[in-house]
Parts: structure tokens; sequence; C-alpha cells
């Protein structure tokens, strides 16, 4: 199943375990979490932005006259 995700191609669990104690070695097991964190935070951020986004797209034409006369 892993290896039909799209943005890891045709890794294997022998690649995936390399590249995790690499990250591990460079970043140490103090700063991985806080790192996941801002990642996570990212990620949210992103969501929300896109969701205002599609609700600006769909709302009616009249909720938007409304708001650029204010």
């Amino acid at each position: 199943m892993a290896n039909h995700l799209l943005f890891l191609g045709s890794l294997g669990t022998g690649e995936l375990i390399v590249i995790g104690m690499v990250v591990l070695l460079l970043f140490g097991g103090k700063k991985i979490p806080e790192l996941m964190r801002g990642l996570g935070k990212g990620v949210n951020s992103f969501k929300q932005g896109m969701n205002e986004i599609e609700k600006d797209i769909t709302a009616p034409v009249e909720d938007t006259e409304k708001k650029e006369e204010k």
C-alpha cells in the first residue's frame, strides 16, 4: 500500500528507514517534534486559507456586493 502513495513513488520500507535515520541524525530527537508541530500548523493554515477561498467563490454575488459597500 505504501508503494501506491503519489509522493513516495517507488520507495520501499528499507529506503524509508534510512531516510528516517538520516533525519534523526541531522535534527536530533528533540528537534523533530518541533519540526512536525510547525509542519502541522502550516498544513492547518493552508487548509483554512483554502476553505476561505472556497467560501468566497461560492458566496452569492449579493453578499459580495454588500461587503464592498461597507
